[in-house]
């Protein structure tokens, strides 16, 4: 299955959002039951994504659907789970704040087997989820982790996202050792700064993140282009994949550079990567 680049959240609570965000072009819509929805309105929000996912009708092209169900250790979340678990349109469940494993094995006796879609994907907000993220990344069921930046900066007391550059490698670390996709990267919470979620993007790229989820449409294909591998990187990596067929070892380039298997690994992921955004207007694009 391909991993996704782009992700959109949408208010749980919002039915005349998630039909707009299934049209929107992400790969993903996240139907999100926690931050995005007031307290008072959880049970209707809930009703709601559980009703959404029943008339989901799959399609060629069609956004995969997650949802983000609150804490798995309130009565809340667990409700949460048990109304959507199972639904067939549900590609992925979103757990936040996850700190450890025993917080997947709390979902998994919830949902039961199959119950999650595709698998959890793992939100880590919390400083004692990024000391466990291994751990939580090797549990059978998980598909992915991620930061959620906005409540770790506040534990932290990080007082921008340059500050978390060392937690990102942290996750993208844990994510390569449980045989993980790379982490997509949090929300930017601008709408309105496209070039300051280009700029952000692109430090997440150059440490290894892959995609990223959006609050907005409108970030979608900033976000896209962002991590879209330049004209220079894809022409370098097709060089090395013919070069590596014709050769039966190790073998240095033309410029000197020597090649073994892990760097014709990284050039094989770099085309399969850009693949995904063909055709592609910005094809030609080379910067960074």
């Amino acid at each position: 299955m391909r991993y996704p680049g782009t992700w959109l959240y949408v208010p749980g609570d919002r039915p005349d959002r998630m039909s707009k965000a299934m049209v929107s072009g992400a790969e993903v819509v996240v139907l999100d039951l926690q931050d995005a929805v007031a307290m008072s309105r959880k049970q209707q929000a809930r009703a709601t994504v559980a009703e959404f996912l029943a008339a989901a009708e799959p399609a060629t092209g069609a956004p995969r659907i997650h949802v983000r169900v609150n804490n798995v250790h309130t009565e809340t979340g667990r409700r949460d789970l048990d109304a959507v678990a199972g639904l067939p349109a549900l590609a992925g469940i979103r757990l936040p704040r996850v700190e450890a494993p025993a917080d997947i094995e709390s979902a998994l006796r919830v949902v039961g087997a199959g119950g999650a879609g595709a698998g959890f994907h793992c939100l880590i907000e919390t400083a004692a989820g990024v000391e466990n993220a291994y751990r939580v990344a090797a549990i059978p069921g998980v598909a992915a982790i991620s930061l959620g930046e906005g409540d770790l900066r506040a534990e932290l007391r990080a007082l921008d996202e340059q500050a978390l550059e060392w937690t990102r490698s942290r996750i993208v670390v844990a994510a390569a050792a449980a045989q993980l996709p790379p982490p997509a990267m949090a929300v930017f919470g601008n709408i309105k700064d496209a070039a300051g979620l280009r700029e952000s993007c692109e430090r997440g790229r150059r440490l290894g993140m892959r995609g990223r989820a959006a609050i907005h449409p409108a970030q979608l294909p900033v976000i896209a282009e962002a991590f879209e591998p330049t004209a220079a990187e894809v022409e370098q990596a097709r060089h090395i994949v013919i070069e590596a067929d014709a050769h039966a070892g190790g073998f240095a380039l033309d410029d000197g550079t020597f090649v073994d298997q892990p760097v014709v690994a990284a050039a094989r992921l770099t085309l399969e990567w850009a693949e995904r955004y063909q055709p592609s207007s910005a094809r030609g694009r080379d910067h960074e």
